[in-house]
């Protein structure tokens, strides 16, 4: 089974990445979790100002959350991915695994 995701890209006012992760922090990612949408990470590029994330669904809910980061944002791109190679098998009794 293919799970499809959607890839995320934020340019990020110049000098507001620290305020962003901290309202993305714990505004966006409780938001996801709580309605059971899985983010399967999220990183920043400190060249051009970016910030990219990767989510399993999306959620309309968001524009209720305080404090609200989508005022930092200068640019947003995002892109709905297919996995291009079979994911390995899950073993719960491997090294390091743990259930999610």
């Amino acid at each position: 089974m293919n799970t499809i995701s959607q890839l995320r890209m934020y340019t990020i006012k110049e000098g507001k990445m620290a305020e962003w992760v901290d309202g993305w922090t714990r505004g966006v990612l409780p938001l996801r979790r709580k309605f059971g949408f899985r983010v399967d990470g999220a990183w920043v590029v400190p060249e051009g100002n970016r910030f990219i994330w990767i989510l399993s669904y999306d959620s309309s809910d968001r524009k209720s959350m305080k404090p609200d980061p989508a005022p930092l944002i200068e640019k947003a791109e995002s892109w709905f991915v297919t996995s291009a190679i079979e994911p390995p098998p899950r073993n719960d009794r491997s090294i390091g695994s743990r259930p999610l």
